[in-house]
């Protein structure tokens, strides 16, 4: 039996200094060779370091990577997992404010939004409703804020971040 391979990429977004080898080893765990990322600081946030890391490995390795890396204080993280002929992809976000997202990407790397979510939307009349069961479905409030730091590692100017309280 034949596993059917599939690419990816996981981004790490924001880290702590201490956690960049923690991140390598959970990624070379779930890959079974040896990783080394290159860790450039994060200019959206002072003290913090990004990667990208490409994969090629068997389905299921996006959402075991996402597994390994869940509910690290501190990081902030995407990982996308390309579909194949016979599945579908996926992408993992995860921030420490939001948690963990996960939805379904077609072969562009669009979200697919399940039939039930949008009977859910379509059940409602409330424009308002509608609005956020679909922004759920799509992710928005992980997009919005991972934005700032997915193009501060592009070089365009950033949002700086600081810590209140």
């Amino acid at each position: 039996m034949t596993r059917d391979i599939t690419r990816g990429v996981l981004f790490v977004h924001s880290c702590p200094r201490a956690l960049c080898p923690h991140i390598e080893w959970a990624a070379q765990t779930v890959l079974d060779h040896p990783v080394t990322m290159e860790w450039t600081p994060q200019p959206a946030q002072a003290e913090t370091f990004r990667a990208e890391l490409s994969w090629a490995a068997p389905v299921g390795t996006g959402a075991r990577l996402a597994s390994a890396l869940r509910g690290w204080e501190h990081l902030r993280y995407e990982i996308t997992e390309d579909a194949t002929a016979i599945t579908d992809g996926g992408r993992w976000s995860y921030t420490p404010e939001l948690g963990i997202f996960h939805a379904q990407t077609d072969v562009l790397g669009n979200v697919v939004i399940p039939e039930e979510r949008v009977r859910e939307a379509l059940e409602t009349t409330d424009v308002e409703q509608i609005h956020r069961i679909l922004a759920l479905a799509c992710g928005a409030a992980w997009d919005e804020e991972l934005e700032t730091f997915r193009y501060a590692g592009a070089g365009a100017p950033v949002r700086w971040l600081h810590k209140v309280g």
